[in-house]
Formats: C-alpha cells, structure tokens, sequence
C-alpha cells in the first residue's frame, strides 16, 4: 500500500482545483508533464551510469563547451551550489572515468581549466538525446498557434513560480 500513496502522490495538487473544467484537464496535464519529465531526468541518470551529481557536473561542462567558455572548479562549485570538498571529489571521478580533463590556465599556473572529453559529450547526449528530440518533435509538430498559446501559459505559470522565490 505504501507504494501507491508514492505513485499516486504526484497526481494532486496541495489546493483547491481549478474552477473550470478546462482549467482542471491543463493542470493534469500539468502534472502529467512533470511525471514524465522526471521518469526520463532517472532514464537518463540510469543510462549514463552516473550519480547525479557526477551527471549534472558533466552536462553543465558540456554546455560550457558548446558555449565555448571555459569552466572551472570554481565554476562548478557555484553551479552545483557545493562544497569545495564535494567539487574536487567529483572532478576526480569523472577525470578517472576518462570523461574530463584538466587543462593548465594560460596565465595562472595555480588555476586549471575542465575539459569534456569526446566520450564525456557522447554519454550526455546519448543521455538526453531521445528525451529532448521527442520534445523538438512534439513541438515541431504544432501549428504557430498552439506553440504560441503553449509557450504563453507556459511562460506565466514559471513567471508566478519564480515569484514565490
């Protein structure tokens, strides 16, 4: 019994419904998509082999090379919103597996870059690859209409949740 109040615990609010009848089918389907998003965020954790932790390291590094900046330690002690401690356990990890590499700072001898490896970008993207292309494809499937009515609901739902800090 446990497991169904746990299975069941993401399929209600902590208010009052919606008034109306439409206003109740989005904020299933509100729900629906958060359930979704996070049995793939564990597909993904799961298929990578990594902790989360480890993971999420290794994304944000990935996207710091495709953005063409150069991350750090530092970087990812704020990213993480970590320990030094923790920060410098993960870099060893993920050096070890052959995922990142640490690359001398040009001007700062005590400083050091974090480079993804080839294999570190193929494992984020194999990661998330079929998660995020379902969603271009879902998207990509709407007329301009729908996108935009979507993106506006959207919008003003993560606008007011924003507010609440």
């Amino acid at each position: 019994m446990p497991q169904t109040v746990v299975r069941h615990e993401n399929e209600h609010l902590y208010a009052s419904q919606p008034h109306s009848a439409a206003g109740q089918r989005l904020s299933e389907a509100i729900l629906h998509l958060r359930r979704a998003e996070r049995q793939q965020s564990e597909r993904a954790l799961r298929e990578s082999g990594l902790s989360n932790m480890d993971l999420t390291a290794l994304r944000y590094l990935v996207q710091g090379l495709r953005d063409e900046r150069d991350l750090g330690p530092k970087d990812l002690i704020v990213m993480l919103d970590t320990s030094s401690a923790t920060v410098t356990n993960v870099v060893d990890r993920l050096v070890s597996r052959g995922y990142i590499t640490r690359v001398q700072h040009p001007t700062d001898r005590r400083a050091h870059f974090l480079v993804p490896t080839a294999s570190a970008v193929r494992r984020v993207d194999d990661a998330f690859a079929a998660h995020h292309s379902t969603i271009v494809d879902v998207i990509d499937g709407l007329d301009d209409d729908e996108a935009e009515c979507a993106a506006s609901v959207l919008v003003k739902i993560a606008s007011a949740l924003d507010r609440l800090g």
